[in-house]
């Protein structure tokens, strides 16, 4: 008898231990993916933002960390717009305090055929009134798709909080032409535009219409890009990586973003 009873529980035992062990093997298997893909895809597929309809001096960069032309700075002296900044003004930070800014880049994509919608690439992220936190932003924020904003000591880029609603690509039908500018200091930090915490610029690169001037007064040293917080990868590579954890979830639960992107479509609601 008791070896009859054993038998069946052992052969259960035995079954669960396979398909543990099939899943432990289809979980590093899942894991590696982003990895391998990464190394077999060319680098251009992982752009996070780029190029634009219609050329514009933008060159090939995607466009970063960015704000749009009109986009208001917190700085000691009150808030300012991005175009009107300059080099040494003193900007509040949440890393280092107060600090001078290093340098200021700029852009633009220029939409070369003006009877078509702006490419969907081309567009940057719209962030209503709201849409984080009460007032914040204060007034509707726009900032390119890789530009990262703070949340619970995480760096998530606008377009990986897109949600159709608070948080969309603005379709700027109204313009022919789109300028964005950089805000750089000595590190990569956290400003506030238009009251939101946004990342400052990693680093400079050739694309960008002012390289140039950068290179004058810093030199083009091969600084390491180091982020001031631990930062979500954004683009197709963040869309894989997305879909292999939602097959491995019942192992690793809910993770940060998805708690964070669920918390603003709690809040989208809320505001409708």
């Amino acid at each position: 008898m008791i070896d009859d009873v054993h038998g069946p529980v052992q052969a259960k035992t035995a079954t669960r231990r396979t398909i543990l062990t099939k899943g432990i093997k289809g979980i590093r298997a899942l894991a590696a993916v982003p990895v391998m893909v990464q190394m077999m895809a060319p680098k251009s597929v992982f752009a996070d933002d780029g190029g634009g309809d219609g050329g514009g001096d933008h060159g090939g960069h995607g466009g970063g960390q960015c704000f749009l032309r009109g986009t208001k700075i917190s700085t000691v002296a009150g808030e300012r717009r991005v175009e009107d900044l300059a080099i040494g003004d003193l900007v509040p930070t949440v890393f280092g305090g107060t600090r001078p800014i290093q340098w200021i880049g700029r852009f633009r994509r220029i939409r070369s055929d003006l009877g078509r919608p702006w490419a969907k690439i081309a567009r940057p992220v719209r962030i209503a009134r709201s849409a984080l936190a009460p007032n914040v932003p204060y007034t509707d924020l726009y900032v390119t798709q890789g530009h990262a904003l703070l949340f619970d000591d995480l760096l998530v880029p606008a377009g990986s909080l897109i949600n159709g609603t608070t948080i969309s690509l603005y379709g700027a039908e109204e313009y022919d032409e789109l300028e964005f500018f950089h805000i750089k200091l000595e590190t990569h930090d956290v400003i506030y535009a238009e009251g939101a915490p946004c990342e400052t610029l990693l680093r400079v690169d050739e694309t960008m219409s002012n390289f140039a001037d950068y290179v004058r007064k810093h030199g083009a040293t091969e600084a390491p890009d180091v982020h001031c917080a631990p930062i979500v990868c954004n683009g197709r590579r963040s869309e894989l990586s997305t879909a292999v954890r939602s097959l491995i979830s019942p192992w690793l639960g809910p993770q940060k973003l998805d708690k964070i992107r669920a918390r603003l479509e709690q809040r989208a609601m809320a505001l409708m």
